[in-house]
């Protein structure tokens, strides 16, 4: 290896170690679009698998070869950019050698180490997979088919029933509803999750394909041992994943959670995309107006890779680009112009950040 090969890899091992070592969130873009790896650090009295740090949730995985919903000649969509991992073992092989990091970080025998990291290689670093749609590209059946069957799957009703008629993985579950009436993110915590983890859906109810939702994934990564009359100093976390955009407004019970839900990360593309008059994703100003309802400290792009396409729909499709300066300027147009102050009033603290395909980021 010469020397800037090998500067570069002791850099990355570094930040590595940094991240992994943080006892934080660890967001990590698996493509261009929409495919994402969370990391959620273990409690440090939470039970967990042998010389393990991490537990890792994949969301609407699709790595690579073409997408079509309805048929190849209606909608085929293709990535333009590679996705950082091709396959499912590639990103097992990623996720071993990170806990094998963590691993030479501790004070252990290097004998022992050793051990247990080749036996770790034979099982499963992929704890659970999050499928928030029904439509191939978020529902992908070559990359989901992948995973080891034993892989807990969390999906939407409709894409529950198109696993299941796979006849391939032991445990789909229908993700569970999460609103004003249902509020408690622990009843969320379905078998087999941990129970300082929760995984819930945020609907439109006037959408009657469920197509503009959220997820919710809630945990409590500072106690291992959630229980209901314990007392907290700090609430629970969360993540809003919302590929195609949940119109703002439904994110205000939020606020009136029991117990407490602080939002951490709002995952929301800046894409306006419409077919004729039919909204799809609903784009930078929505986003703007949700990120102002949930209060994310972070709000990180999605699902607005450019893709190649081709088929009947193509024709119909209306996308409007928007970088967030841009919508923030139209709304203050809008508004029959305020000062720059105001209108970044809101934005004040919130890290908007757009990460490539194999870009991370520490939620910190």
């Amino acid at each position: 290896m010469d020397r800037p090969s090998l500067q570069l890899q002791e850099n990355l091992h570094s930040a590595i170690r940094e991240a992994v070592l943080s006892h934080r969130p660890i967001l990590t873009h698996l493509n261009a679009d929409t495919s994402w790896l969370l990391q959620l650090p273990y409690p440090p009295d939470a039970v967990r698998p042998p010389e393990r740090s991490r537990f890792n949730i994949i969301l609407d995985p699709w790595f690579r070869g073409p997408q079509s919903d309805v048929a190849r000649f209606f909608s085929t969509q293709w990535h333009v950019i590679e996705s950082s991992v091709q396959t499912m073992t590639e990103l097992e092989e990623r996720l071993a050698e990170i806990e094998q990091i963590v691993q030479r970080c501790n004070m252990q025998s290097r004998n022992r180490k050793r051990a247990r990291s080749r036996q770790n290689l034979r099982k499963s670093y992929i704890d659970a997979v999050v499928i928030s749609h029904e439509f191939t590209d978020h529902c992908n059946k070559q990359t989901l088919l992948e995973l080891d069957p034993n892989t807990p799957i969390f999906a939407t009703r409709l894409a529950v029933y198109l696993i299941k008629s796979w006849k391939y993985f032991n445990l789909v579950q229908e993700i569970p509803p999460f609103s004003a009436k249902y509020s408690d993110w622990r009843d969320t915590s379905l078998h087999p999750l941990p129970s300082w983890i929760g995984i819930s859906r945020m609907v439109t109810e006037s959408d009657a394909l469920y197509y503009h939702s959220a997820i919710l994934i809630a945990f409590d990564i500072y106690s291992g041992d959630v229980n209901r009359g314990s007392e907290k100093t700090l609430p629970a976390e969360a993540i809003i994943y919302s590929p195609h955009g949940i119109y703002a407004h439904k994110l205000g019970h939020l606020t009136h959670a029991l117990p407490p839900v602080k939002t951490l990360a709002l995952l929301h593309g800046l894409h306006d995309i419409r077919i004729s008059v039919k909204q799809l994703n609903l784009g930078a100003h929505n986003g703007l107006q949700a990120q102002r309802m949930c209060q994310a400290k972070y709000w990180v792009s999605t699902h607005d890779e450019i893709k190649k396409e081709s088929g009947f729909i193509t024709a119909f499709l209306n996308r409007k680009i928007l970088t967030l300066q841009e919508a923030l300027s139209e709304e203050r147009s809008s508004k029959g112009g305020i000062s720059d102050e105001s209108e970044l009033a809101d934005m004040k603290g919130v890290t908007f950040t757009e990460l490539a395909s194999g870009e991370s980021l520490l939620l910190g």
